[in-house]
């Protein structure tokens, strides 16, 4: 019984690989900021080994925190407005020049 469970087991994680994250750095900038605008926030890669979350309104982040506006490297420009990051404004990010 334990070994047909744990066969089960192996079998349902073998048939459902992660799912990717949207990239950035492959999508035109239209295209990123469409997906930011209808998801509300996104989890999207911004190069092969970086990541951030970024969001469309206040809405999707935490209490007390505050946006951060944010350009992310899309295919069609090195530079593409694609929303915000959540802050914590009280940690000292809130001085956007860094």
């Amino acid at each position: 019984m334990r070994k047909t469970a744990l066969l089960a087991l192996t079998l349902v994680s073998v048939a459902h690989p992660a799912m990717a994250r949207p990239a950035s750095y492959k999508m035109t900038c239209a295209a990123v900021q469409a997906l930011v605008s209808r998801q509300g926030g996104v989890v999207m890669d911004t190069s092969p080994t970086t990541f951030d979350r970024y969001v469309s309104t206040l809405r999707f982040c935490m209490p007390g925190q505050a946006l951060k506006p944010q350009w992310v490297p899309a295919r069609d420009t090195p530079q593409c407005f694609a929303g915000y990051t959540c802050i914590d404004p009280d940690r000292g990010w809130y001085r956007w020049g860094f």
